[in-house]
């Protein structure tokens, strides 16, 4: 097909669905196999730009190479604005419109305002304060260890160990209390399930919202030293607080802040279970788990549509022009396992240097807790392993059940037993 032939009919899809190419991939895509990306991705590698279905029955471009997708996100020209019409939902909303129940928080901003949100919170995930809370990660995950050595056999490493060093840790930062947590827990993974239905996913939205203004307000009348507290004092005083902004906040980091992690902790637990090669490495060499680390954040790629965005102009982009009001997918999982980036990408190697994934996004939106993330992950794996060397699992690996229909990927439970 000549690139002019292409253009006339991609124009068309965008304005007549019917018009689309009958071969038209309708996103999310399925992962076929936990440990790779949905195979449809493979046909990005000759094909840098394609229209791709969206639940609300629009058309998105969607980019798939490690450079574009970062060019993308380097480019102001693309918003992260979700409650832009064009912005690419990969949920229906049952034509509701986009009305914020949560008012925009850092991941829906774009410069100038994001950059004055972020600086005013960023100081809270440095390496100098993450340094500073690595004895209290290792001391909560000992306890959650300590706890399921103690218990019945086999475990479910995501209820024992998983779900709860994220959710004390980043309670713990927010000023949040842990006894909440069943609470934020189910709320948060029906607001993440795609498969919920629109009253579903308002529900927990506004039950968490709910929840969290009254956090925020009785730390209004009492700052507590925590994130929230010291963020109420610290915009008091610089004239700019706005009670709903925190709210949003805080609504964005106890999500983020928990799920992504236990999520990583369950998917990499496995990982390294199944490959005992990379597992003896740091085993014998706790100095490579942060390189572990960064290789199973680019293997498995969780949150990959956090790198969505929407065209705020025309874009030339990957070999086609991207329209002003027309969303983009950025394939961060397709991006992770380019070849011309990663060699041999399917294959799990702690030694090949992944640090320039995009597991956690590219540019200024690039996830602001992964510090904090990183060193979670590390402290869990080489604790893990080293108390409990003859770990394994308890239950087949085909019979593990996947989280295929949320917007974080991970497990629902991982049994194992010792």
């Amino acid at each position: 097909m000549t690139e002019l032939a292409r253009s006339e009919l991609d124009e068309a899809a965008l304005i007549d669905p019917e018009a689309a190419d009958p071969g038209l991939k309708h996103f999310p895509l399925a992962r076929t196999c936990p440990f790779s990306p949905p195979p449809e991705y493979r046909e990005f590698e000759q094909d840098r730009a394609q229209l791709v279905g969206i639940p609300s029955g629009e058309r998105a471009w969607a980019l798939a190479r490690h450079e574009d997708v970062r060019a993308m996100l380097n480019d102001s020209r693309f918003s992260s604005d979700r409650f832009n019409p064009g912005f690419p939902m990969l949920f229906n909303d049952g034509g509701r419109g986009r009305t914020p129940k949560i008012k925009p928080s850092l991941i829906n901003l774009d410069p100038p305002v994001h950059g004055q949100a972020r600086r005013s919170v960023v100081g809270e995930f440095t390496v100098k304060r993450m340094k500073a809370l690595q004895p209290r990660i290792q001391e909560i995950v000992d306890t959650q260890l300590d706890a399921m050595l103690a218990g019945d056999r086999p475990a479910d490493l995501v209820t024992a160990l998983s779900l709860p060093v994220p959710s004390l840790v980043i309670c713990e930062q927010l000023g949040v209390p842990y006894a909440d947590h069943e609470f934020f827990q189910t709320h948060s993974s029906n607001f993440l399930d795609r498969q919920a239905t629109v009253d579903q996913r308002e529900a927990a939205t506004v039950e968490m919202r709910d929840y969290l203004s009254g956090l925020v307000a009785a730390k209004e009348a009492t700052p507590t030293d925590d994130l929230l507290g010291r963020q109420i004092e610290k915009l008091r005083a610089e004239g700019t607080y706005d009670h709903d902004e925190l709210v949003g906040l805080a609504f964005l980091l106890l999500i983020a802040g928990h799920e992504t992690t236990a999520n990583m902790i369950s998917l990499g637990t496995v990982a390294l279970l199944e490959n005992p090669d990379q597992l003896e490495l740091i085993k014998q060499d706790p100095g490579k788990t942060l390189d572990a680390v960064e290789e199973l954040l680019r293997y498995f790629t969780i949150a990959e549509f956090a790198t969505s965005r929407v065209a705020t102009e025309d874009v030339d982009i990957a070999g086609v022009t991207i329209r002003a009001g027309q969303g983009v997918l950025g394939l961060s999982h397709a991006a992770n396992f380019d070849p011309e980036t990663f060699a041999e990408p399917d294959r799990l190697d702690f030694t090949r240097g992944a640090r320039h994934h995009v597991a956690f996004g590219y540019g200024v939106h690039q996830c602001l807790g992964q510090n904090l993330a990183r060193l979670e992950l590390r402290i869990v794996f080489d604790t893990l392993f080293r108390r409990i060397p003859t770990l394994r699992l308890a239950v087949p690996f085909e019979q593990l059940p996947f989280k295929h229909e949320s917007s974080i990927f991970g497990l629902h439970c991982l049994p194992v037993a010792w």
